[in-house]
């Protein structure tokens, strides 16, 4: 068996369309560097195994992703990623992620379960954007 490099999630809470969130999550990847050039994405049969979804959901997020240039498939091989998303921040990534890790360490000492974790960043994170993007430049 070779070796899966992206396990997708799907939120039905997030408002976001299925195939979408399979997009986002694999330029996200990308972004970070857990995906590169010439891995392998799951096949649309895996994908739909794991994820109990339509195959042409997934489909139609490999078609976006090659699209926009960052996959190609290879017709009975698969999937695979074609280019890198550079990200000027990149270096900064490492330092950032353990600072976070040491923010959710103390929110989990302080008794803050998953979804507490998750809702407390997710809304500070909204707050913070939408105040940098309402300050006058």
């Amino acid at each position: 068996m070779e070796y899966v490099v992206i396990e997708f999630h799907l939120d039905g809470r997030s408002g976001v369309s299925p195939y979408m969130q399979l997009v986002q999550q694999v330029r996200r990847a990308v972004r970070l560097g857990m995906l590169t050039e010439g891995d392998r994405l799951p096949t649309v049969k895996e994908v739909v195994a794991r994820l109990a979804i339509n195959p042409n959901t997934v489909l139609k997020a490999y078609r976006e992703l090659e699209h926009e240039g960052l996959a190609a498939a290879k017709p009975g091989v698969g999937t695979f990623i074609t280019h890198r998303i550079t990200d000027s921040s990149l270096a900064a990534h490492d330092a950032l992620r353990g600072e976070l890790r040491t923010w959710l360490d103390r929110a989990t000492a302080a008794g803050l379960d998953a979804e507490s974790v998750e809702a407390l960043f997710v809304t500070t994170f909204r707050e913070h954007t939408e105040t940098r993007t309402e300050e006058p430049a």
